[in-house]
Parts: C-alpha cells; structure tokens; sequence
C-alpha cells in the first residue's frame, strides 16, 4: 500500500516541480511591458538595451518614438533618487522632469540630482534606424521624407524591406523621391554590377550630401568594376555641375539682397541729387539714424513687433532731420556744389559724433523677429536665409510706393517738374522751396528706412553709413542722375556683380573692379544709363 501510494504521486511531484521550475524561469524570458522596458533602460547594459529599444519600438504606442528621440538627444535621465527614468527639459532652476510615458509633470531636479543614461555608437545607430521606421507612418510628410532621409548613410536590408513596402503605398511625391534616392544607395553597396550601375544612373544629378559621398567612394574605389566606377564617375559629374549651378543661383540672391539695400540706401539721394543737384556727403548718416530708431524702438516694443513699428518711425525721424538740414544749412549753398559737398560732409561727422555722445560708440545688436529668422531651404544644395528674402521684398514694395508718389500725387507733378526745368515750373506757380525742402526730407526718410533693413544685416553703430555712401554715389551716377528706373537697375546690377565676383578675386578686387567698370562705362555714356530729359538739361 504504502509503495503503491509513492509510485503513484511520483509523476504529480515530478510535473510539480517542474511548473516550479517554468514558473521560476517564464519571468527572465518573457518580454516586459513597454513602459517596464523604459524603466529598465536605467540599469540595463548596451547588449539588454539594445532589445530594450526594439521592444519599445514594436510596442507601437504613441510615446514610442518620442522617448527613443529623447535618448538619443540625452533628455532622458535617471533621478538618482528613486532611481525613475525621467524626461528633462531645461528650465530657470536645473531641469523640468516629466514622465515619459504620459508625459505627466514631476517637479524640478538639479543637474547632479540626475544621471544621463549612456549610450553608444551602435546604439545611436540602432535608435536613428528605429526612429526613422516609426515615422515613416506619420501623418506628416516632412517627417516621413526626414525619417527616409536619415537612412541614405546605412540601410539594412529589412529597412529595404520596408522602404519597398512603403514605396507602394506613399502617395506624396517628395516622399517617393526620397525613398527612390534611399533605395538606390542600398543598390549601389550591393553586389550585383548591373543593379549598382542603374543606381548610379538614377542617383546621376542629386545634390544629397549623402549621394555625393556614396558616389565618390564608388568612383574611387579601385577594387570596383571599371563600368561601375565609371558610372559613379558620370553621376557625381552631373551632381557637380548642378551644385555649382545652385551655388551660383545662392550668390546671385545674396548679390541681390545687397543690391536692395543699395537701392534703398540710393534711392532717395538720387531724388534730392537729381532735383536739387546737392552732393549730400551725410546721406550715409540718414541710414544710421534708421538703424539707431529701430534700435530704440526694441527696447520699448517685443521683439516680433518692433520692425513694423519702427518702418514709420524710422521714415519720420530721418525726414525731419532731413527737412531741418535743407531749411537750415542746404538751402542757402544752392549752385555751390563743392562747398555743399563740404558742409554736408561736416553734418555727416556732427551726426556721427552725437550719435556716439547718445549711444556710446559701441555697436548696438538689434534682434531678429522669429518671422524673419530662418531659411528656407530649397534643396540640399540651396537655401535662401528669410532675413534677406524680407528685405529683397521690402525694397522692391518701397520703390512701388515711390513710384506711385511721384506719379500720381500733386506732389510728385511739382517733383518732376522742377527736376525738369525750375524756371518753367516756378512760373507757374510751383514753390521751388516747398518742394526742394519735402524731397530732400522724402530722400533721407527712404534712407531712414533703408537703415531699419541694414539693422537685420549688421551691427548698428556710428559708422554705419559710411560703408554705402560711395556705393551709393556710384548708383546714382551709374544708373542716370534723377532716374527712379536706372537707379533700381544700377543697384541691382552692381549688388549681383559685386557678389559673383567676390569668389574668384575676393571682396576689395571686387569692389576695385565694379569702380573701373563705371568709370569706363561713364567715359562712353556721361549721363548714365538712363539719362534725364527735360529742357533744363545740358545738351
């Protein structure tokens, strides 16, 4: 009885311990919950991490990828004192701790309070590789063509895989372009000849940076096929030139924007120059006190809003400083053009020296809006800074506004007539005084304004109008003395040209360049490009 009763319960001990012993075991192989595996990033070492990180990828919840962009950026910590892993953000007292996966607020920590938890390079790789797989599903173009983008420089072939499979089912254009480039770069390491032949053949012409590298590591690389290197050869021949072609196309915008702030800082002394025929030596001047207002104008205003702000204010400030020097200085040295030239050149140093007794003669930071900061960014190979797209725009709306003012207001009739012949419209009944007093304040207002633009491009400081009185001086005689429209070509002109041949002879060969070329040019055409017409002109 007794050793039946034994041989019996031998096999329910025997299955016993052995669910013991699965019970026992079950916990050390099976996978964690996610937000489990988050907190175990905290003590795992790189070999468990790296799992730990595929797990949170394949979780498929929503914070997934935010708190993998988080390790990788070092914003995710361990608080030393429980030993939580925590999201940071920098704030006033150390770092703002929020839970990762919730993103719950959880108080304030200090920088020794926390440790960063360490990565390496193969975890970098692995986690750039599982970011950019998660967000290949955004809703978001831009992101899914950044997540492809992240992959051109190591494509496993499961990301193969995968790109394949989205490729079928993406719908934006830039996205399958992207995935296009992606995939033939994993052609071009593979190591079928004829499939990295037509990858070269497709990739032919791309600015990536990461296609130009692949090129000419095939292209160099003399273990290679002779028909593979010289299709690597032929694609980064054609990225070459098309680089080159953006690069020129960005130096002419850069040259444009310097034409615009010509234009501005010349376009009202052509005015007064062409009507009055005064050499203002202080029209530089007006330009600082344009950059100084928007100056003063920042620290009472926020910075987003003080820009249109200080447009009007600018204009209104340089103008009656303008209209003052006309009324108390100018209007008496009419016909004596070297001794304006002379007088005008003693206000410019008057101008400059007030401003440093106000300001110091340091030089003065304004700030960018957020509106204005920024690049827009074409393609790889070419981006277009927003400051100077701003300012390219707003000369051209300036010289629209001046053009309508002297066309289609009285005001503007008695301008042209007096530049035309003074006589003939002071008999009349034209005020020759009035008008020359508001067009020389018309002309340093526009100036004022020009100085607002320059105040994006540099630092404001005394001698700011200084470096474009001779450049606008050239303006003026280049494009025809008193012509809106040679002024505005000139300016143009002269910016692009200045900046096109700056990379070959440098900035001061250049700008030595550009004043021969004028000289040349005004020995053939004296009176510009466009020259003035009206019966008060020398024939």
């Amino acid at each position: 009885m007794p050793v039946k009763h034994i041989r019996m319960r031998m096999p329910a001990a025997v299955a016993a311990l052995f669910l013991v012993l699965c019970a026992l075991v079950q916990p050390a192989g099976a996978q964690q919950p996610p937000q489990a595996a988050v907190q175990a990033l905290a003590t795992a070492g790189f070999g468990a991490k790296a799992a730990l990180l595929e797990q949170i990828a394949d979780s498929g919840e929503p914070w997934a990828r935010p708190v993998l962009q988080a390790l990788l950026d070092g914003d995710l910590k361990m608080r030393k004192a429980d030993g939580q892993v925590v999201l940071t953000r920098p704030s006033a007292d150390g770092f703002a701790l929020y839970d990762p996966i919730d993103g719950q607020e959880l108080g304030q920590a200090g920088r020794f309070d926390l440790k960063r938890l360490a990565i390496n390079n193969a975890l970098r790789g692995q986690l750039r590789t599982l970011i950019a797989t998660l967000s290949l599903g955004d809703p978001d173009p831009a992101r899914r063509r950044a997540a492809v983008r992240a992959l051109y420089d190591e494509i496993d072939p499961a990301m193969v895989a995968r790109l394949r499979d989205r490729q079928a089912a993406e719908r934006d254009g830039d996205v399958r372009e992207a995935i296009d480039i992606a995939l033939a770069l994993a052609d071009l390491k593979s190591g079928d000849d004829a499939a990295r032949i037509a990858a070269a053949e497709h990739l032919s012409g791309s600015v990536e940076p990461d296609v130009r590298v692949a090129l000419a590591a095939v292209a160099q690389d003399t273990g290679q096929p002779d028909a593979v290197r010289a299709a690597a050869r032929r694609a980064r021949a054609s990225s070459d030139t098309w680089v080159s072609i953006y690069r020129g196309i960005e130096t002419a915008f850069f040259g444009m924007s310097l034409g615009s702030v010509l234009l501005l800082a010349s376009i009202g002394l052509a005015i007064s120059f062409g009507v009055m025929g005064v050499i203002n030596m202080a029209h530089g001047e007006f330009l600082m006190l344009g950059a100084y207002t928007t100056f003063v104008v920042q620290q009472w205003v926020p910075v987003n809003w003080s820009l249109p702000l200080a447009i009007p204010l600018a204009f209104l400030v340089a103008g009656a400083v303008g209209v003052l020097l006309e009324r108390c200085l100018i209007r008496f040295l009419y016909g004596r053009p070297l001794e304006t030239l002379l007088a005008t050149f003693g206000v410019s140093l008057i101008l400059q020296q007030a401003v440093r007794t106000v300001f110091s003669p340091l030089n003065r930071q304004v700030a960018t809006p957020d509106w204005m900061s920024g690049s827009v960014a074409l393609n790889p190979a070419l981006s277009l800074t927003l400051n100077r797209l701003y300012i390219v725009a707003f000369s051209l709306v300036v010289f629209a506004l001046l053009l309508a003012v002297l066309r289609y207001t009285r005001f503007g009739l008695e301008l042209r007539a007096v530049s035309q012949n003074r006589a003939m419209a002071r008999a009349l009944g034209v005020r020759s005084a009035r008008v020359d007093a508001l067009t020389f304040g018309l002309g340093a207002g526009v100036a004022g304004v020009g100085g607002v633009a320059l105040s994006q491009l540099t630092n404001v400081g005394p001698n700011l109008g200084q470096g474009y009185i001779v450049d606008a001086f050239l303006v003026v005689v280049f494009g025809g003395v008193g012509n809106l429209w040679g002024t505005f070509t000139a300016a143009l002109s002269l910016g692009v040209a200045n900046k096109l041949m700056e990379p070959w002879v440098g900035a001061v060969l250049a700008k030595i360049l550009v004043l021969v070329f004028i000289i040349l040019f005004i020995q053939r055409r004296p009176r510009g490009l466009f020259p003035q017409r009206g019966r008060a002109v020398e024939v």
